[in-house]
């Protein structure tokens, strides 16, 4: 399967502290074969040349942020006294194989702007959109036999490509069967889950439900709700099953840890 790429307009820029790596009006947008989230390829005159160093270091364990496909060239960014292993590489790939491709996982480069405006977690996908509707469905969600949250009162949250997700009321959760994690995330569409849960004793239990605090005002009704991964909870809406969807969270190599 060939890369999709798609130029964009928008003015691109990433920080390491105050410190400017890439200034870029030319970025292109590509998808990774079968991964839905895009990132940003830039000409190599748009990123400083004087920050990069060639890595020497192994290719990084595979994670969520990493490249999906054969790399020609890695390279670690090094700003001041501080450097960053593997920030930057270079995709084996004919369509974006000039260009330059900066990770976005968080704490590499501290801060990304398209146009004055923040984003986090990866460039905001053209193509998607995000809407969050109350709604009086009742769900009920359960693992390994036990029922772990009953709501008659759910949002639910829909997103372009991913599984329609149901954020719950706190007090419709039993909190006292889940155990907070250290974990977080972060989406340019919804913002930061800064809390995350896990269920002890039942496979696939780590990081499997999670809540947005203080989330971007498009989503805002599901502030401090807490929502579960349908792909690896069993979901009952309106007394009727749902089968586990399978989206690029159901490897658990995907999903934030």
């Amino acid at each position: 399967m060939s890369m999709r790429t798609e130029t964009t307009d928008k003015w691109v820029r990433g920080y390491v502290g105050s410190t400017t790596v890439v200034d870029s009006r030319d970025a292109v947008l590509f998808w990774e074969p079968e991964f839905p989230v895009p990132a940003y390829a830039f000409p190599r005159d748009d990123v400083r040349a004087d920050l990069l160093r060639p890595s020497t270091a192994g290719r990084p364990k595979p994670s969520f942020y990493t490249p999906k496909g054969p790399v020609s060239e890695w390279y670690d960014v090094a700003v001041d006294d501080r450097v960053i292993e593997h920030a930057a590489w270079v995709r084996d790939d004919p369509a974006i194989s000039d260009r330059i491709v900066l990770s976005w996982e968080p704490g590499v480069l501290d801060r990304w702007l398209e146009e004055d405006e923040e984003v986090i977690g990866h460039p905001r996908d053209p193509h998607k959109r995000v809407e969050a509707l109350a709604s009086t469905r009742h769900v009920q969600v359960s693992l390994g036999g036990t029922v772990v949250a009953d709501s008659r009162s759910p949002v639910l949250l829909f997103e372009t490509d991913l599984p329609t997700r149901f954020y719950l009321p706190r007090e419709d959760v039993r909190l006292d069967l889940l155990v907070p994690t250290s974990n977080s995330s972060v989406c340019p569409y919804k913002g930061s889950a800064d809390e995350y849960w896990r269920l002890p004793g039942v496979p696939d239990g780590d990081n499997l439900a999670w809540s947005y605090p203080d989330p971007f005002p498009a989503v805002g009704k599901v502030q401090d709700r807490i929502a579960f991964y349908n792909e690896v909870v069993d979901i009952t809406v309106d007394g009727v099953q749902q089968p586990r969807p399978t989206s690029v969270f159901s490897k658990a190599g995907n999903r934030p840890s």
